[in-house]
């Protein structure tokens, strides 16, 4: 009976070393973004904390400075997570030798992982188990010297063009603030210029947000900013230019929203958020007609070239916001994304948003424009 129970610890012990490991390989080394149990059940855990902690906070910036911690605190729990696997795995390896009981099986497994030695092994097998956690545990360490400057280096560049995009276009940003301030300062003719950088970042978004999802859950600096609603307020800007500005035609901006509407996809397909991946040109959107042309009424009265036949703005409008509108309004969910104008604020507000669930706001607009 004791000769079974050292055998399935062994087994036992053995799945849950190569559990640490792929989680760390596919978190860290693998440039592919793989998702693995254990840190999809770490982030959770986490995930719930947070929202205890967070769940009476009357503020949105009480709410947020808690959040603002999520990410950091989820990264360094996978730490000790993979720590205390590897420690808990190898334990059961060594007890499974019979050469010490497990409080003993323990000690030696931190002992080895530690690289300390104040525990030494007995015999040939708890020798080579012994010089294998070491390697691990050191593998650990320098996985995590590399990755979280990676991690750190990737945000910083992100959020260098969300706090650029504040000022342009606010905070929180909006496609009109962003629209009337080009006009205001004579970019207007020049916007096309801007389009090419975003197509960059999106595509590095896409790339880095699926390789390292961790970066999805970092906040931005300012409590009223994210890079969703940097996101949704750049394509809403584009897809308003193409569609409705009197200017000279911008294949750029047509570019942009494809990079982008990729993008958002490709994240939300990692995070297996169910969304329609080739929604239909005519699919309804979360914005209102109503609501677009009170937009287009204020662009014109701030002296914007509109095009004549509001119809077929609409309608061009409608055909691109399509293809980024879900993914948009569900990583605005994911993430609780501050309440942003044609983004986030589509939403309907309720304590920690189940995607399976989600619903989005349909009702018209009555009294002012929600931009």
């Amino acid at each position: 009976m004791e000769m079974m129970l050292r055998v399935v610890a062994a087994v036992a012990g053995a799945v849950i070393v190569q559990a640490v490991l792929r989680s760390a390989i596919r978190t860290v080394v693998v440039p592919r973004g793989e998702a693995t149990q254990l840190t999809r059940w770490t982030y959770l855990l986490s995930r719930f904390l947070y929202d205890m902690l967070s769940k009476h906070r009357r503020t949105y910036e009480e709410r947020e400075r808690i959040f603002a911690r999520y990410a950091p605190t989820s990264l360094i729990l996978l730490a000790v997570a993979w720590a205390l696997g590897t420690l808990f795995g190898f334990a059961l390896l060594f007890w499974s030798t019979g050469e010490h009981d497990f409080p003993d099986s323990l000690n030696l497994s931190g002992s080895s992982i530690t690289t300390l030695g104040f525990f030494p092994p007995k015999g040939r097998a708890e020798d080579f188990l012994a010089v294998a956690e070491g390697f691990i545990g050191l593998g650990l360490v320098a996985l995590l010297i590399s990755f979280l400057p990676t991690i750190y280096g990737i945000f910083s560049r992100r959020e260098a063009a969300v706090l650029k995009l504040d000022v342009r276009a606010g905070s929180p940003p909006t496609a009109l603030t962003m629209l009337s301030r080009f006009h205001r300062i004579g970019w207007l003719e020049s916007i096309h210029e801007e389009w090419a950088g975003w197509e960059d970042w999106f595509s590095e978004l896409e790339e880095s947000h699926t390789s390292h999802p961790a970066l999805v859950f970092f906040r931005s600096q300012r409590p009223y900013s994210s890079w969703i609603t940097a996101a949704g307020c750049v394509l809403d800007a584009a897809a308003i230019t193409v569609s409705s500005l009197d200017l000279q035609r911008q294949p750029e901006a047509s570019v942009t929203i494809r990079a982008g509407s990729m993008a958002l996809r490709s994240i939300c397909a990692f995070f297996n958020v169910p969304i329609d991946p080739d929604p239909e040109p005519n699919a309804p959107i979360a914005i209102h007609r109503q609501e677009f042309d009170l937009l287009l009424n204020e662009l014109a009265a701030q002296g914007l070239p509109i095009k004549a036949d509001r119809d077929q703005c609409w309608r061009d409008f409608a055909g691109w916001r399509v293809n980024y509108d879900e993914p948009l309004l569900a990583l605005c969910a994911l993430v609780e994304a501050p309440s942003t104008p044609w983004s986030s604020d589509r939403l309907e507000r309720f304590h920690r948003p189940t995607l399976a669930k989600r619903r989005w706001r349909v009702d018209p607009p009555t009294n002012s424009p929600s931009f």
